[in-house]
């Protein structure tokens, strides 16, 4: 402590070092770089880590290492863990305030609404992952003595990309209905607005949500997305956060293997969402299975 500081009774802030949320664990980026980030005034708010490639194929081993348990758990205990986030959110809702109106320029007052809005939309996913099932499959009418049974199963590791503007609602609203149907996730961040995705990560941490279902990069878009588009490992990727550009270029690098794309679209984030984006990243897996036959006495078997 300086003199002064010790004359005045005056103590230095301790400013928050911003990590990159990989595996459930908080590590720097691989290159050491970081990036400043600025408020909608250009003031300085921090410094974020800027993720090379390597932490990106790190995010994809650690997302696809936790996609046998995640996907494996029952659909109740992972509407129990989205809602447990929901109520860490909400313990922590001063802290998300204060980011996003940094980061969006909005009033204190619009961004708690910002706030409120992402912490219902955790609570709104978490009652569909034990109902999505029902809506999307069931029995199907067939010929012969077979029952055919329709099921939704999870597409793998995806990628997203968060809303470059919406940095809280738009981020949650596309994490959280990957991951409640069993999909485990790689989020870039948005470039300018990375903040309040890493603060997430924290609260991901904390609320039961397995290492590695969740990994967080922050950075320049196209230099974490490029490797993501093309790597082998990841099933489909969201361009949500990319320009018409990027987009294309995207869509190009991810046809080197089977995955499935969700273009860019306009959406606005403040209405409640339908299931487009639950059913977005779900196979349906269909299964026959003999009805029995008739015996010679007529019963079946």
């Amino acid at each position: 402590m300086s003199e002064k500081t010790e004359k005045t009774g005056q103590r230095l802030p301790v400013f928050k070092t911003y990590k990159l949320y990989v595996g459930g664990k908080f590590p720097r980026s691989e290159s050491g770089r970081v990036y400043e980030v600025t408020d909608s005034k250009d003031k300085w708010l921090a410094n974020a880590p800027l993720s090379s490639r390597k932490d990106a194929r790190d995010a994809v081993v650690a997302a696809r290492k936790a996609f046998g348990g995640w996907s494996g758990a029952t659909a109740y205990n992972r509407g129990q863990i989205l809602y447990r986030v929901a109520e860490m959110l909400e313990g922590r809702k001063d802290q998300f305030v204060r980011e996003v109106a940094d980061a969006e320029g909005l009033s204190k007052s619009k961004a708690a609404a910002q706030v409120d809005a992402a912490i219902d939309r955790w609570v709104w996913y978490a009652g569909w992952t034990d109902k999505i099932a029902q809506v999307v499959g069931g029995g199907n009418p067939v010929a012969g003595p077979f029952f055919n049974l329709s099921t939704p199963e999870p597409t793998g590791v995806v990628v997203v990309l968060a809303p470059q503007k919406s940095s809280f609602l738009g981020l949650v609203s596309v994490i959280a209905p990957v991951i409640a149907t069993g999909n485990t996730v790689i989020v870039a961040a948005s470039e300018k607005s990375p903040l309040p995705a890493l603060s997430l990560g924290e609260v991901l941490a904390t609320s039961d949500v397995p290492g590695g279902v969740v990994n967080v990069l922050s950075g320049r878009t196209a230099e974490i997305a490029t490797p993501l588009a093309a790597h082998q490992d990841v099933n489909a990727i969201d361009l949500a956060g990319a320009d018409e550009v990027l987009a294309k270029e995207l869509e190009i690098a991810a046809a080197d293997n089977l995955k499935r794309v969700i273009r860019p679209q306009a959406v606005d984030y403040t209405e409640t969402p339908g299931i487009e984006r639950l059913t977005a990243f779900l196979e349906t897996k269909t299964v026959w299975h003999p009805t029995g036959a008739l015996g010679a006495s007529g019963s079946s078997y």
